[in-house]
């Protein structure tokens, strides 16, 4: 009991139990951030073998062999399944030229060589797995919670509306309309392009599935209230105002003017 007491009043004593509770934090965070996102999905073998060619023949060039990365493009390592599926699915990936960032257009692949890819990649190391039909199921969601979600965590770069928006360096954040739902919530959990990554941690998975409720809204409802002009709101209202008023009263004058004289 005397040695015992003895090392309690070591002058290191405080810095060992210190180093002590910031390792045991820091391995309980990593547990549960990896268990939160790095999820595990299943892909055969032969799956994994297609994706490794088809990803030698048509992205190497930019991200290197083993997808390590290069000074053309980013290391895939630990992206997971669902950003190759983003990526791919959506037609952003291959790039069609350097720019500042990807832009849609149509795919080049099919689904099954996308999955193959993504298995390639979700191989070499964990990340977020392409979400299932149960995670996309939207039948008992809340698009009103899903829509104050999305305006306090989106709507300051997709526009309110969903509409879309500049950013900074001729980067801009696109418009959300006939986004599939699988792509919408890889893009909340991958945060591909400049858009951050929105864990579990952040916005649930059922917050998630709201959202995705909320666009779908948005898409069913179209514009009920007229032409909604690029949907920017009353800027855009304002100016189409002022453009087509003042040339109203400006034709106008003209026809009073033609008559009376």
């Amino acid at each position: 009991m005397k040695a015992l007491s003895q090392r309690r009043r070591h002058p290191l004593a405080a810095v060992a139990l210190l180093l002590i509770g910031l390792l045991f934090t820091g391995g309980v965070y990593a547990l549960a951030s990896s268990t939160n996102d790095a999820q595990a999905q299943s892909f055969s073998s032969d799956q994994v073998d297609e994706g490794e060619k088809l990803f030698i023949a048509n992205c190497a060039t930019c991200h290197g062999m083993g997808a390590v990365g290069s000074e053309n493009g980013p290391s895939l390592v630990g992206v997971g399944a669902a950003s190759v599926d983003f990526q791919v699915g959506t037609g952003r990936m291959p790039m069609q030229m350097q720019g500042p960032q990807a832009q849609v257009k149509p795919p080049q692949f099919d689904d099954e060589q996308t999955m193959q890819m993504a298995a390639y990649v979700a191989s070499l190391g964990a990340g977020p797995a392409i979400p299932s039909e149960d995670m996309l199921d939207t039948s008992d969601a809340d698009p009103a919670n899903g829509g104050v979600v999305f305006r306090v965590n989106c709507a300051m770069c997709h526009n309110a509306a969903a509409a879309g928006g500049a950013l900074t360096r001729g980067k801009y954040a696109p418009a959300l309309s006939g986004s599939t739902a699988k792509h919408t919530y890889e893009a909340m959990v991958t945060g591909p392009q400049n858009m951050p990554v929105f864990s579990d941690a952040n916005i649930t998975p059922e917050d998630k599935r709201d959202v995705i409720a909320f666009l779908e809204t948005i898409d069913e409802q179209g514009s009920p209230g007229g032409a909604d002009l690029g949907s920017l709101g009353p800027v855009s209202e304002g100016l189409f105002i002022w453009v087509a008023g003042l040339g109203v009263i400006i034709a106008f004058t003209v026809w009073l003017t033609a008559r009376s004289s």
